[in-house]
């Protein structure tokens, strides 16, 4: 099975039928966009894509128009028919903001139309972006003098701590994080609310999922309780219900599945 990205549901199933590429930004442009991913499907059947979505806005080329996806705190889901591809932008936390000064919060859980907040340059785009994704450099065109102005204050900072969270998942209670920063509960949650789009508790909580599924998808069995613990839950009974809320069906039953 090929290597997909952390938070793909079911890599089993997926891998056969959609392939996943991904390409760096530019240096001049890393501060904003974390990196270009392009993702090829061939179905026979309909088939629905989840994902356990990470806290990052994403611009996707696609037909019929490009869209912009703020934070899906939900599992994305997509149905995925006959051939196609899309090529997506992974903004990093705080990102976006050049191209749309918006709070991030006012993105979360929607699809907008890439020309609302971007303009109809976007659109235009979109036809020569599909027509050769691995040329990155025409999505860069587009963006290089868009994400020139510096970023606010706090983006960068926001970043920052996503992804300590993301890189260590026994990071589990916001205020032990806050007391780390040196800073309130008040002022990382409007931080968040702001670059991010989800609540510290969030992410925090995402990255543990993230943890379990991977562990799921390892191939061994695994002692569900000591990942628990490892993962800063009380009891096995604690993440075994965050995980169903979360993916639909317990963790013990994802990984037989």
């Amino acid at each position: 099975m090929a290597d997909l990205p952390r938070g793909v549901l079911y890599p089993e199933q997926h891998a056969p039928i959609v392939t996943v590429a991904t390409y760096p930004a530019s240096t001049d442009l890393a501060a904003c966009v974390e990196y270009y991913w392009h993702v090829r499907w061939e179905v026979d059947e309909p088939y629905e894509t989840k994902v356990l979505s990470h806290p990052n806005i994403h611009l996707v080329f696609e037909e019929p128009v490009p869209l912009v996806y703020g934070v899906d705190r939900s599992v994305f889901t997509r149905r995925l028919t006959g051939t196609g591809h899309v090529l997506g932008v992974r903004f990093l936390p705080g990102g976006f903001h050049p191209l749309w000064p918006g709070p991030a919060a006012d993105l979360t859980d929607r699809r907008v139309p890439a020309s609302d907040l971007l303009g109809p340059a976007v659109d235009e785009l979109n036809a020569r972006v599909l027509a050769a994704p691995e040329d990155t450099s025409v999505v860069e065109e587009f963006l290089r003098p868009r994400l020139a102005a510096p970023l606010p204050p706090g983006a960068a900072d926001a970043a920052e701590i996503v992804r300590r969270i993301t890189a260590d998942p026994a990071l589990v209670r916001v205020d032990r994080l806050a007391a780390d920063l040196g800073v309130s509960m008040r002022t990382l949650q409007r931080l968040f609310a702001d670059h991010v789009g989800v609540s510290p508790k969030w992410v925090l909580r995402r990255a543990r999922l993230h943890e379990a599924a991977a562990r799921a998808h390892a191939g061994a069995p695994v002692d569900w309780a000591a990942l628990a613990s490892d993962l800063g839950y009380s009891d096995q009974a604690h993440l075994t219900r965050d995980f169903t809320a979360a993916v639909g069906v317990p963790p013990g039953r994802y990984a037989r599945a």
